[in-house]
């Protein structure tokens, strides 16, 4: 019976023992992983985003009153607007919300549609008026 009682405990022991390493290796990862989760370098990594058509001032002085809808088309590509109430105004709106890349590289944000040009046209497709070359970027 002497035998049997020891070999009883020492399963018993060992069934203790590898719970408590079991436990203690669950409680190990979970710690490591919370303290982790606090650590820059192992944040999300957020895109870039860009929203509407980027235009500078140099690109949007191309521009001539006295042009067409087609030539405004191929200087600044599509806008971001074409109201079918307002068949004859385009609104070139640019937003940018920097991502993981953007702020390595100090990109600002761009709110609000703060970059917003204007482009008229009369009724037959030609551009009588520009707005807003002053709120684009420079370069």
């Amino acid at each position: 019976m002497s035998h049997l009682t020891m070999i009883k405990t020492l399963n018993f022991r060992s069934l203790s023992a590898a719970n408590a390493v079991r436990k203690i290796a669950i409680t190990s990862m979970l710690s490591a992983a919370v303290a982790m989760s606090g650590c820059s370098l192992l944040s999300v990594y957020k895109i870039d985003l860009p929203q509407g058509t980027a235009i500078t001032q140099t690109q949007a002085q191309k521009l001539q009153v006295g042009m067409n809808q087609n030539q405004v088309l191929y200087i600044l590509g599509s806008p971001a607007i074409k109201d079918t109430l307002e068949p004859k105004r385009w609104d070139y709106i640019y937003d940018y919300k920097a991502g993981t890349e953007g702020r390595r590289k100090g990109i600002a944000d761009v709110k609000n549609a703060s970059q917003h040009l204007i482009v008229y046209f009369d009724d037959n497709g030609i551009v009588t008026r520009i707005e807003g070359i002053d709120s684009l970027p420079a370069s």
